[in-house]
């Protein structure tokens, strides 16, 4: 597992070959903010869903702050996933450095 800058993560979801992004926050914080075609299983389903993932692509995690994405990620390696990526900062930090115009929240 390696740290994604939001910049890359952004780089990386316009390119031919994206990364799946997968959102592990809850139902209520997707309401107020997501990123479009991320895949959400929150962290606490994302050991019973890991299944739905297909461990030869990378994968890209993604929380409020980057704290839940790194368990989501370490979880993932464990299933033998190989290219594992945590978004560092989270959709707060998307939200400064990329999309400026999205709600933010505490």
């Amino acid at each position: 597992m390696r740290d994604l800058r939001c910049s890359e993560l952004a780089s990386s979801l316009e390119g031919n070959n994206p990364l799946v992004l997968v959102d592990v926050r809850e139902d209520w914080e997707l309401e107020i903010c997501a990123i479009a075609g991320a895949i959400h299983i929150p962290l606490g389903e994302l050991a019973d869903r890991a299944g739905e993932l297909a461990p030869e692509k990378p994968v890209a995690l993604l929380c409020h702050h980057g704290v839940r994405s790194r368990h989501a990620a370490m979880l993932l390696e464990d299933r033998g996933f190989k290219d594992v990526f945590n978004v560092a900062g989270g959709i707060d930090v998307w939200a400064l450095e990329i999309d400026p115009d999205m709600t933010r929240y505490n």
